[in-house]
């Protein structure tokens, strides 16, 4: 997989997608939020993959949308127009959710390994993955306010559910930095490495252990993590009971089973 803004390799059923601009602190311009949703809409689609990794090449984990693409929004202005005006600008947050949302459908897990600044949309990005883990150094900003921007590609609305929604506002008013220890007794993230090096092998070494396990399993506790979160406990009850109905006979159960009597560890199909 070649992209001029990405790094992509697989390998052992783990897929590590890394930020690659790094003279630009990770900053995503036009074609990176393009690159980032054809990305995991490919991964989501390759058996090979049970796993993905997340994280920036160079001193920052990702910064943000880049300067020149928010600049480029008063294109718009000369468009005689408001309506259509007002509709492009529309369409142009809808891409930049889309690419972050493409995250989030992806059915196989994605872990944010964070270091270095993870600031504006970087935040943005690392909210949709479902893990986040952090080496010292990182920090964690909602830098919109300080732009003269509300935020409107997803931290708002998903960092609530995960932390404080009361830090979530402190955060967003102030555009202060968070550091990883508050990082981590927040619960922003599960846990904070002393350097990058330790970051990127604590990191695998959990891909790794994912990886060995039911790959259609691991799709279903996703799918099913994700809907408890927008709706009822008893929504959700009702949705894990449908899930199981539909998937509990697979061979996977059986070969598990097997695994166990013949005291070796359990091997699945993608």
């Amino acid at each position: 997989m070649e992209y001029q803004n990405f790094q992509v390799n697989i390998a052992n059923h783990i897929a590590h997608v890394q930020f690659n601009r790094p003279e630009k602190a990770n900053a995503m311009n036009k074609q990176s939020w393009d690159e980032m949703k054809s990305i995991f809409e490919t991964l989501d689609k390759d058996k090979e993959v049970r796993v993905i990794i997340l994280s920036g090449n160079g001193a920052h984990f990702c910064s943000g949308i880049d300067l020149e693409l928010l600049i480029g929004i008063q294109q718009f202005n000369q468009m005689d127009c408001e309506a259509r005006k007002r509709e492009k600008i529309k369409e142009m947050i809808e891409w930049l959710q889309d690419s972050i949302n493409s995250i989030e459908k992806c059915r196989k897990p994605v872990l944010a390994a964070i270091h270095g600044a993870c600031i504006g949309g970087g935040l943005d990005i690392a909210a949709a993955c479902d893990m986040r883990y952090c080496s010292e150094d990182a920090y964690f900003s909602i830098k919109e306010i300080d732009l003269g921007l509300v935020a409107d590609i997803g931290v708002l609305q998903r960092l609530p559910k995960a932390i404080s929604p009361g830090l979530v506002s402190e955060l967003a008013y102030t555009g202060r930095k968070l550091s990883s220890s508050e990082a981590i007794s927040s619960g922003l993230v599960n846990q904070v490495f002393a350097n990058l090096e330790e970051l990127t092998k604590g990191v695998l070494d959990l891909a790794t252990l994912i990886a060995s396990k039911s790959p259609l399993v691991i799709r279903g506790i996703k799918q099913n993590l994700l809907y408890v979160r927008d709706h009822s406990v008893q929504d959700g009850l009702n949705q894990a009971a449908i899930w199981n109905a539909a998937m509990i006979l697979s061979k996977d159960i059986m070969e598990v089973f097997q695994a166990k009597m013949a005291k070796r560890e359990p091997e699945f199909k993608d």
